[in-house]
């Protein structure tokens, strides 16, 4: 094993895709140590990596699905290697793609984040992400979504890594902090990417390290009622934390724009109430993030379950005392403004204007 990368693997009812996923792990020229966070599986998953890998993987049972966030969050706290690689359960990896990575990271030292190539499993031939860009109409998108995966072989500077196949420094999460678990799932990696070059740091692409992905394994559907729900209340929510208030206002005009965009965009799809539903999650987010600044400055820290903090409803382990009590192991809330990160913010707002264009352009 490897003394340098951990792998962490968030793990929700993965039992068609985590063997191979663990296997061509095992089977590359880095092998690294491998940490499998299960999120409370019932389809035999937790079970099959148990019995088949006892050796090979560190495996940590959540007692109720907690979502994405705290399960990488999870991992990364019992990391003990410089790096650590966050790898969705619905991916495999070629030969060589940890040792690409790894070798990425180190050449370059104010990176936090390098993502792997992302190639669709059913097509190898089309990119599924390769890099994550975000633009001041408040868009997150994929780059080279279905688009020939030749076209993608230069290294460089992206908005944010995919947390789906991405290596990360663990010195920077003591700095920046960890993955928000208000968030729960989606978004979570724009928002620590945007945190992160707040804080100076860059995110990178390297086309090198190369990963199969299956894609939406867990979520369903490209497009379904939750992940709108989530991405919407999300969105929200990362642009307040992340920018200082004169920026937020400042964007305000072209972030009322794309609002008005996707909501029309999503009542044609059928999926407008559940977008709506997700703004207004968006509000309780920043409302919560409030709330829980003006008790850590009172000496009187209190945090709810992961799920209220979420603002979502647990509707997965029964009501009532059956809910099980599980807090966050790490809440953003607003990032603190310093003079120190002033010209940082605006080479954000550049590429933010930059965005636009990138996905217009798309």
């Amino acid at each position: 094993m490897n003394s340098e990368v951990t792998v962490v693997i968030p793990n929700y009812n993965g039992i068609k895709y985590i063997k191979k996923c663990l296997d061509s792990l095992l089977s590359g020229t880095m092998v690294p140590e491998i940490i499998v966070v299960d999120n409370a599986s019932d389809d035999g998953s937790f079970e099959l990596v148990r019995d088949a890998y006892p050796e090979e993987v560190t495996l940590l049972h959540l007692k109720a699905n907690t979502g994405f966030c705290h399960a990488v969050n999870s991992g990364i706290r019992i990391t003990r290697t410089p790096y650590v690689i966050l790898l969705n359960n619905d991916t495999e990896v070629l030969k060589d793609c940890v040792e690409q990575l790894y070798t990425s990271i180190i050449q370059s030292r104010h990176a936090f984040s390098v993502q792997a190539r992302m190639l669709s499993m059913k097509d190898p031939d089309v990119i599924d992400d390769a890099g994550d860009f975000y633009c001041a109409l408040g868009w997150g998108f994929a780059r080279g979504k279905a688009e020939c995966s030749d076209k993608y072989m230069k290294q460089g500077e992206i908005f944010s890594a995919c947390a789906g196949a991405a290596i990360y420094r663990m010195k920077a999460f003591e700095r920046i902090g960890y993955f928000d678990e208000r968030h729960y799932c989606y978004l979570e990696d724009v928002d620590i990417g945007y945190r992160a070059k707040v804080y100076g740091y860059t995110n990178l692409y390297e086309p090198k390290a190369t990963v199969l992905h299956a894609g939406s394994a867990t979520s369903g559907s490209t497009y379904n009622e939750f992940k709108e729900l989530m991405t919407a209340g999300n969105n929200r929510y990362l642009l307040w934390k992340n920018m200082p208030a004169v920026q937020y206002y400042f964007n305000m005009p072209l972030i009322a724009i794309g609002t008005a965009i996707k909501k029309r965009y999503f009542r044609g799809k059928g999926l407008g109430e559940a977008y709506e539903e997700g703004l207004d999650r968006g509000k309780y987010l920043i409302e919560r993030a409030k709330y829980e600044d003006q008790m850590r400055k009172a000496e009187s820290p209190e945090k709810g379950t992961i799920w209220e903090e979420a603002g979502i409803e647990f509707d997965e382990a029964g009501s009532g005392d059956d809910i099980p009590i599980i807090h966050p192991l790490y809440l953003g809330g607003k990032v603190d403004f310093s003079i120190l990160n002033f010209f940082n913010y605006f080479a954000i707002q550049f590429e933010l204007w930059r965005g636009i264009g990138r996905r217009l352009g798309n």
